[in-house]
């Protein structure tokens, strides 16, 4: 699921780079974007199209067969695709020239981009899904919609500790109790896991921010020496996991269900999962705006987030679309109505703030 998150590292030197990534920018414009993709269908309206920016990979395929293909079908407008980062994208739009109308990125990097000016206030009259699938209306800000969230949570070998499940992030630190080594993530694969240290120090899931650095480090510091190795992309948890290489490792929630299909005995612990939220927002100056509004209109409809769902390890924003999938589907996902209590949302203000000074301390603090 690598393709689906930001490269923090990448993120900190891209966005506040943006004229740098003018000449990238202007490069890309003469020579192409370097992924670009058509819709499927057919489409019978002619000469529609719109540009939708995404990651790629596994998650850009899986948008391609739920939302684009579906959506050219019933609409008749062509989707095309630009796999593109964010300095480069930003300076297009800076210079007014954006190659992309819809943006589908992290809440937090479309945060980001609000703050450059670089996407186009939105209408909400004109995207009627989100009221008939209940979007969170904490997911819903002037300038972007949550589509889905991705968790942070804890998995672990089930043949490692005499039948006894880890329940808490304080037997993720009980190296005692749940003997073995561990592995956590490095500020190229997620955000620093300080909520998860602070969790296992006691402090309460709703009252974690303002994070405490200070504290969160000195925990840390506590598990320092079983960390077998800091992850920095999805795949590599289970990786370390199945060779016992650790008995429990953070991870992305959808990791687990492919490693247990392989008969790794592994599972997920739910309790005190860090949420991260998806979402689309429209660039500044975009030159198929309508278009752009109705593929917003469809992708955050609860039966895209559904069928999207069904085709990649996403958990919907939209409670309705939960209610769409069969019971097997609805307990893979950790948005589940029943899981959903156990986790917290991330607090993009807080991070905006402190991300780079945090990843700063992490490199020290790692290297030390």
């Amino acid at each position: 699921m690598k393709d689906a998150r930001i490269d923090r590292r990448l993120f900190l030197r891209g966005i506040g780079g943006v004229t740098a990534g003018v000449a990238a920018a202007t490069a890309l414009s003469g020579c192409g974007t370097g992924t670009s993709r058509a819709s499927a269908g057919s489409g019978g309206k002619g000469g529609k199209t719109v540009v939708v920016r995404d990651s790629g990979g596994s998650y850009g395929a899986a948008l391609q067969k739920a939302i684009y293909t579906p959506f050219t079908q019933e609409t008749g407008i062509q989707v095309k695709v630009l796999n593109l980062d964010d300095a480069p994208l930003l300076a297009q739009i800076k210079q007014g020239r954006p190659q992309c109308d819809l943006i589908n990125n992290s809440m937090m990097s479309h945060t980001k981009y609000v703050q450059q000016d670089a996407l186009e206030k939105l209408d909400l009259d004109r995207i009627k899904s989100v009221k008939s699938a209940k979007i969170p209306e904490n997911q819903i800000t002037d300038h972007a919609v949550g589509s889905s969230f991705y968790g942070a949570c804890m998995a672990y070998r089930t043949d490692a500790f005499g039948g006894r499940k880890p329940e808490s992030w304080a037997d993720f630190w009980d190296t005692r109790a749940f003997q073995g080594g561990r592995s956590m993530c490095n500020p190229d694969g997620d955000l620093p896991e300080l909520e998860f240290a602070l969790l296992a120090d006691g402090v309460p899931m709703d009252k974690l921010y303002p994070l405490d650095v200070d504290r969160a480090f000195k925990v840390l510091t506590r598990l320092r020496g079983d960390i077998k190795k800091f992850w920095d992309s999805g795949p590599l948890p289970g990786v370390l996991l199945s060779r016992q290489e650790v008995t429990m490792s953070t991870v992305w929630d959808g990791r687990i269900a492919d490693l247990q299909k392989q008969g790794v005995p592994v599972a997920r612990q739910l309790n005190g999962m860090r949420r991260q939220f998806q979402g689309y927002a429209i660039a500044k100056g975009a030159a198929n705006e309508d278009n752009a509004y109705q593929l917003m209109d469809f992708s955050l409809r609860a039966e895209s987030q559904a069928a999207l769902a069904k085709a990649f390890p996403s958990n919907p924003s939209s409670p309705v679309a939960y209610a769409k999938l069969t019971e097997d589907e609805r307990n893979a996902l950790a948005g589940a109505p029943q899981y959903y209590d156990k986790g917290f949302d991330t607090d993009i203000d807080w991070w905006l703030k402190n991300e780079s000074a945090v990843t700063k301390r992490w490199l020290e603090w790692a290297r030390g």
